[in-house]
């Protein structure tokens, strides 16, 4: 037992909570969910983030960190017209299909069979205009975010997983110390989940829950395996998907959206620098857990610290914490020459936000991408044949 494993997973803890709370309470915000609902997304997603982390490393004696679905809370955030009771709904459907993806073989292969170029070009329209969003409030706050793009900079060049972390305590002490930042609410109970009953509407299915499954399995289960093989270990597949989609349907009733491997606080976790006995990293997760049932305790005043905050600086925290995930989206998606076209055409009918029979663009868009792919081999076919 080493110092270094309780640092690493509170750290790690820290990393995945800090930079991306902002996204979660844009996401709850953009399907109308009241003050009591959002606590209740906040701790259900905290709980569920200590029982499949603790439980996983525990069961399989390695580092297995689990964390929420980021791009899936941007894709929610960008969302519009789906309500609260909607989004439960979706959020069950996800974790259904990623069960599924671990129990049947052939939709797990059907899901296999979307390029990469098509789902990481839909995850890549999702997140542009958060990542946008930094620099249109760097125009109405210069001095506030000019200064923390610039130490995100700055931090990334020797640690990219704190420069998040940093731009957001640094801008904590700027709103606060400059008198930007609205009274804090003296509240500080202690946290209750809220049972939100499920609807089931098609387009919202269609148009949020589809893509919320695709995004979550493309841009957190897939690096989330990859960062745990690339330290040495062959992680259960089937066990991992199992347990966090049944964990997503449970924490689901109560607002929560996708539990999934975490991919950056994993690679916090997976290293030498956490144990450089790899068999015994497994240990991380039992503080993990520790660290994320005290962020579930506290979560409605972690909430309310996030509210007291200009709007410009949450804007400026999600789209910074949203820069490599959009980054490492784009490069994806116009790596193929090949699938480039139908790429770009995904990207930019997900980024126009339309939305057509109640079905909003994220579906679109990988429809538009598929469609356009089965075109450009229908042609090259017919050209061999000719």
């Amino acid at each position: 037992m080493r110092l270094s494993i309780v640092t690493s997973a509170v750290v790690a803890a820290l990393v995945g909570f800090g930079s991306t709370i902002a996204i979660i309470i844009a996401a709850a915000q953009a399907v109308g969910a009241d003050a009591a609902q959002t606590t209740s997304w906040v701790a259900a997603l905290c709980l569920s983030m200590a029982a499949t982390s603790g439980y996983l490393s525990v069961r399989y004696r390695m580092p297995v960190v689990t964390a929420w679905s980021t791009p899936g809370a941007a894709l929610i955030a960008a969302s519009s017209g789906i309500s609260i009771q909607a989004a439960v709904g979706c959020f069950l459907m996800t974790g259904l299909l990623i069960v599924l993806a671990a129990f049947v073989k052939p939709f797990g292969r059907l899901i296999e069979r979307i390029p990469t170029s098509i789902a990481a070009a839909m995850l890549a329209g999702v997140l542009i205009q958060f990542v946008m969003a930094v620099f249109a409030s760097a125009q109405a706050a210069p001095g506030l975010v000019l200064p923390l793009v610039g130490l995100f900079l700055v931090v990334r060049l020797f640690n990219p997983a704190l420069a998040v972390l940093a731009v957001l305590f640094v801008g904590l002490g700027i709103a606060f110390g400059g008198g930007l930042a609205r009274p804090l609410s003296s509240d500080f109970s202690i946290s209750s989940l809220t049972f939100i009953a499920p609807s089931w509407e098609p387009a919202a299915l269609l148009g949020l829950g589809l893509p919320l499954f695709l995004v979550t399995m493309a841009s957190q289960n897939l690096p989330g395996f990859a960062v745990l093989r690339a330290s040495g270990y062959t992680p259960p597949t089937r066990p991992i998907l199992a347990v966090t989609g049944l964990a997503s349907m449970v924490t689901g009733l109560f607002g929560a959206h996708t539990s999934n491997l975490a991919a950056i606080s994993a690679a916090i976790c997976t290293g030498p620098d956490t144990h450089p006995d790899p068999g015994k990293r497994w240990m991380v997760g039992p503080f993990y857990t520790l660290s994320y049932l005290t962020f579930a305790a506290f979560s409605a005043a972690l909430i309310g610290l996030i509210a007291a905050l200009p709007p410009e600086l949450i804007k400026t925290v999600a789209g910074l914490a949203l820069m490599g995930a959009f980054a490492g989206a784009l490069g994806s998606a116009l790596s193929d020459d090949t699938q480039r076209f139908p790429a770009v055409l995904t990207l930019a009918v997900t980024a126009s936000g339309i939305t057509l029979y109640g079905i909003g663009s994220a579906f679109w868009g990988l429809a538009a991408g598929l469609i356009a792919l089965a075109l450009d081999a229908l042609i090259v076919q017919l050209r061999k044949r000719g």
